[in-house]
């Protein structure tokens, strides 16, 4: 999985980014979107991102 353009939107109090997920040799892109404060630890973030993306996906690794 590879995170892109990870940012923070203030105004939603929520972290927002692209991640992709590579399967079967096709590239699948899920925009996602996590609540949580500006100071969260990144290890968290990207964490919940990818659980994220996971989630949004109709195909089990």
């Amino acid at each position: 999985m590879h995170i892109k353009n990870l940012r923070y939107n203030a105004a939603n109090g929520v972290f927002q980014a692209s991640v992709d997920i590579e399967r079967f040799g096709r590239t699948f892109r899920y925009p996602c979107e996590i609540a949580g404060p500006q100071n969260m630890e990144r290890a968290a973030v990207i964490d919940r991102l990818r659980h994220k993306a996971l989630q949004m996906s109709d195909t089990p690794l």
